[in-house]
């Protein structure tokens, strides 16, 4: 399938952000933990603070999400809003590394993060707008596909770049002013050519004093369409293990004692894995149907659960690694694509708000019920053993949906 000019610019914006993405995910609570040392903050405290400052991005975007959302598919607002949290997420990005005092620095993530996950609300929103529902899958794909491997020439500059500061007469601060301008400017710049070739097909005539009413009313809505509801209720739980995983993978192998420069390694190869398979993933459910390789994906995690289950050693995490990438495009692209194609195109921006709550959830539920099992046990396994069930339960929910005749 040869893409349009304006479905190549959207997919330019997920190169953008997944850059800052992984910078979130790798670098940044490493630079944080050097500021906590500065600053007396003991590695105690130092996980503690990081978690809340997360919880808060969280809590923020899910009830900043559905409100802007249900604004922008009024009277063209989209483009305006999305252009405000992209400016706000990259801004404070490029000034991360300035701040020495710990909470100041937080504040400023928090803000950035936030910026970021309101854009992410409005830009899968933007689907509906610039293609058609036969080509949704191929292009929601390719977006993750080209993020993944987009994302890797930031970060292997960064890496670089803070591996061999000292050898160039550079103090670390300096190199990581330099990896957060870097990164920002990589972000703004794969925004660009979607800022000039959107435009806003769809809306919705509505006052903007009734938007909370009518993300209320949405969410009625929902309750009686089941095919939404119970995709909504699978997207949860099984979108909970993936960003999980995905959030979690560093700190885990690091509590079995595995070398920290190998877990940031493995993590680079899962992005380059992720690439092709997210475009291979697209192609299947051209032949085979969306809904059957959604459901591959899940089950292909119920093994990836169990397989880290029993990890235990640096190949195996590699092994691991290798087996995320195969599964993780094409679970989140076809998710997205799959939910576009089941909502109403006038309300995409509302509907995606309610979209990203369910898929923020698993940033709140899945990493502290595999941090409070494990607390409890002392055993790592059984922390990730709660992986399993939220698989089982979004795979039971998400056949359910599937099954279910949609109301519109």
């Amino acid at each position: 399938m040869k893409l349009e000019k304006k479905e190549k610019a959207w997919i330019g914006y997920d190169v953008g952000n997944s850059a800052f993405v992984l910078l979130c995910t790798t670098i940044l609570p490493i630079y944080f933990n050097f500021i906590a040392q500065k600053n007396s903050i003991s590695k105690v405290d130092y996980l503690a603070y990081w978690g809340y400052a997360a919880t808060i991005v969280t809590l923020l975007s899910a009830f900043i999400g559905p409100v802007i959302g249900g604004i922008s598919d009024e009277k063209r607002n989209k483009k305006k809003l999305f252009v405000n949290s992209v400016l706000i997420g990259v801004i404070f990005c490029a000034i991360l590394a300035f701040p020495n005092n710990w909470i100041l620095f937080l504040i400023i993530y928090i803000i950035s993060k936030t910026g970021y996950m309101v854009s992410v609300v409005l830009y899968d929103s933007m689907l509906n707008d610039i293609t058609l529902h036969e080509r949704m899958d191929e292009v929601s794909s390719k977006g993750y596909a080209w993020g993944y491997i987009g994302s890797v020439i930031p970060f292997v500059i960064s890496l670089l770049l803070l591996f061999t500061y000292k050898s160039i007469n550079m103090s670390f601060k300096v190199a990581m002013a330099i990896v957060f301008i870097l990164n920002a400017l990589w972000w703004f710049l794969c925004t660009v050519p979607l800022l000039k070739v959107y435009k806003q097909k769809n809306i919705e005539k509505k006052s903007l004093e009734n938007i909370k009413f009518n993300v209320v009313k949405t969410i009625k809505k929902i309750a009686l369409d089941k095919k939404i509801l119970f995709f909504l209720i699978a997207f949860f739980f099984y979108i909970d293990g993936v960003q999980t995983i995905i959030s979690m993978a560093v700190a885990y192998g690091s509590s079995l004692g595995l070398d920290a420069k190998a877990l940031l390694l493995a993590l680079l190869v899962t992005q380059l894995v992720a690439f092709p398979f997210a475009i291979i993933t697209a192609k299947m459910a051209s032949k085979i149907g969306t809904s059957k390789v959604i459901t591959l994906c899940i089950l292909g995690y119920v093994a990836i659960a169990f397989f880290a289950m029993g990890l235990n050693s640096e190949w195996e995490f590699w092994v691991l690694a290798f087996a995320v990438g195969i599964f993780q495009g094409g679970i989140q692209a076809l998710s997205r694509s799959y939910y576009a194609k089941i909502i109403p195109d006038e309300k995409s921006g509302e509907y995606f708000g309610i979209y990203d709550i369910c898929g923020k959830g698993a940033s709140l539920l899945g990493t502290f019920m595999v941090g409070f099992i494990t607390q409890l046990t002392g055993k790592q396994p059984l922390g990730i053993s709660f992986l399993v069930v939220m698989f089982i339960i979004g795979f039971i929910f998400f056949r359910k949906a599937v099954n279910e005749k949609q109301i519109n």
